[in-house]
């Protein structure tokens, strides 16, 4: 059987930990040539070393010029660029009177500008290789939590923002999205801490979907693989929830 990104050139962000380095694994498993993000140097370099055909640059997503420096290394090691996985993304934790300006634009910055300035350099050579760009959003595009004012904001932004590229670059390029639930992950924990009784928020997520259990990050890399590959070719300007049912109950 075929590898279904054979010969592909990724750009995937967040590949250091959870969903992002889960999806970095499961694109290198299907033939895909990867530069890897992420701000941790030892992971991203550890990664590197066990993925063949990768390069890791670190950095933080939020600047503009890193974002233009991680088309430029794919073009220089791959010559072209075929996908782009955006996974980075942080949660600005409090409500709207606790929360500090600062930490409102750097969410905002991490979560929907830096998707702005990957799209911007990646999308003329997605047009040239005809390719395809996947954001992980959320369920809180969709749905409220306590405390997290500028990541549902954000993520919210970022299914607009897909949409609206959709539209754009059609039909060269698909832009999609997809958006998890509560997927066992270290943001996951973090978020939890949000609540009185974090451990009591995480059991309460498993049970609220319905398989009752939370998603593992190999869930949404299956998924993500699915949404760039030559499968979901018919597939554009969608936000595609994966989260146990959860937004049902």
């Amino acid at each position: 059987m075929s590898l279904k990104l054979m010969d592909k050139v990724c750009i995937v962000t967040g590949a250091t930990s959870g969903m992002g380095k889960a999806i970095a694994k499961t694109f290198h498993a299907q033939g895909a040539k990867l530069v890897l993000s992420g701000r941790n140097t030892e992971r991203g370099q550890s990664l590197a070393k066990e993925l063949t055909n990768s390069v890791f640059l670190a950095g933080d997503v939020s600047e503009v010029e890193y974002n233009e420096q991680l088309v430029e290394l794919s073009i220089e090691n791959f010559g072209k660029l075929d996908i782009v996985s955006i996974n980075a993304g942080i949660l600005g934790l409090g409500d709207v009177v606790s929360l500090s300006p600062s930490d409102w634009h750097s969410t905002l910055n991490t979560n929907l500008s830096a998707i702005f300035y990957l799209s911007k350099y990646s999308i003329p050579h997605l047009k040239r290789s005809h390719g395809t760009l996947l954001i992980n959003a959320s369920i809180a595009a969709f749905k409220s939590f306590p405390n997290h004012p500028a990541y549902c904001a954000s993520k919210a932004a970022s299914v607009a923002l897909m949409k609206q590229m959709a539209v754009e670059y059609a039909p060269e390029v698909r832009v999609n999205a997809i958006c998890p639930g509560p997927v066992d992950t270290p943001l996951l924990w973090e978020s939890a801490k949000a609540f009185d009784e974090p451990e009591k928020a995480i059991e309460n997520a498993e049970k609220a979907t319905l398989l009752n259990r939370l998603g593992t990050p190999e869930d949404i890399a299956k998924l993500a693989l699915f949404m760039v590959s030559a499968d979901a070719s018919w597939i554009t300007s969608t936000a595609m929830t994966i989260d146990g049912g959860i937004l049902n109950v």
